[in-house]
């Protein structure tokens, strides 16, 4: 078993170069295409919100969400008020900013393992940003639709939340204060400084997993075809799913052409809510160094895509 997990890794990383031989031309423009979502989405609207969410953290702010809304918070999710921050900042800023708070929170001590591995089930999330402009007006020619698609996810988010809560309530962590010792100019230039490393990365996966979606379109697509045929589902909706599944972004461009049923907004729900393989090694990456682990996020994440689906067919019925 040891040799073995010695060797896939090895048969893996041959076939990637292997394939970036073959199929350059694809994999170059794979490329370009992620650092196209890099540069026009991800980072003029995640870099302010990373650099505001690292000043915010360092003057103060989860210790004043602790002393204003830790009893609520303690009673609807089992967490902390300051652990909300993560919430509150990822529904504004997007993926994986939810994940880097929880992640800092975590090396300043500020809340435990436990409360962590809890948040990360529910509060890292995409933001209102990414699905009005990408997904409603950018998929489905709708803000609206947007803007709905934003309500299911934040709504689904803090049901899983308390769907995750412990039964018995867990004693909270004392609240830090988190009042910087530095000054303006010093702290701005430490944010700023860590939230370029961090977007970098970011765009780092976006660009990789672009690639990987780029070289297996062929194979996607075929796949796609099998289930069809077996199925009767749409082709075009089976190839979205496929490829979100790897990468969100790309999942939701292949659904350009689509028209806004039930069934297709409660997909592009679900990819929302799941956050495709791309946005599960981002956080990954943010997470690095702390003790937290994805395996338990991941299926919530997964719960969480199949939730906004739901909801969002129930919001479509209703108002259609």
């Amino acid at each position: 078993m040891r040799k073995l997990r010695t060797i896939l890794p090895l048969l893996a990383g041959l076939g990637a170069m292997a394939a970036l031989m073959l199929c350059p031309e694809t994999a170059s423009e794979s490329a370009r295409r992620g650092l196209r979502i890099c540069g026009e989405l991800l980072i003029p609207s995640l870099l302010p919100f990373f650099v505001v969410s690292a000043l915010l953290r360092a003057w103060g702010l989860p210790g004043v969400l602790g002393r204003l809304l830790g009893g609520v918070t303690a009673r609807i999710w089992g967490m902390s008020g300051a652990g909300v921050s993560a919430f509150l900042l990822g529904i504004t800023g997007g993926y994986p900013l939810g994940a880097a708070v929880i992640g800092q929170l975590r090396r300043d001590g500020g809340i435990s393992r436990e409360e962590a591995q809890r948040a990360l089930c529910f509060c890292n999330n995409t933001g209102p940003a990414f699905l009005v402009g990408a997904a409603g007006a950018g998929v489905f020619h709708s803000s609206g639709i947007g803007l709905m698609l934003y309500g299911t996810h934040v709504l689904s988010a803090a049901l899983i939340g308390m769907l995750t809560a412990p039964r018995k309530r867990a004693e909270a962590p004392t609240e830090r204060t988190y009042i910087s010792i530095a000054g303006f100019s010093e702290a701005l230039t430490e944010a700023v400084k860590t939230s370029v490393e961090t977007l970098l990365t970011v765009c780092g996966f976006v660009v990789i997993f672009s690639v990987v979606t780029g070289l297996l379109s062929d194979e996607i697509f075929r796949a796609a075809g099998t289930i069809s045929a077996c199925t009767g589902m749409e082709l075009t909706a089976l190839k979205a799913l496929l490829t979100g599944i790897l990468e969100l972004g790309s999942g939701l461009g292949a659904m350009k052409g689509l028209s806004p049923t039930a069934g297709n907004l409660a997909l592009a729900a679900f990819l929302i809510g799941f956050g495709g393989l791309s946005v599960q090694a981002q956080s990954a990456a943010v997470l690095r160094g702390t003790d937290l682990k994805l395996t338990v996020p991941f299926f919530c994440k997964a719960a969480h895509g199949l939730l906004s689906a739901l909801l969002t067919v129930l919001l479509f019925e209703m108002i259609s």
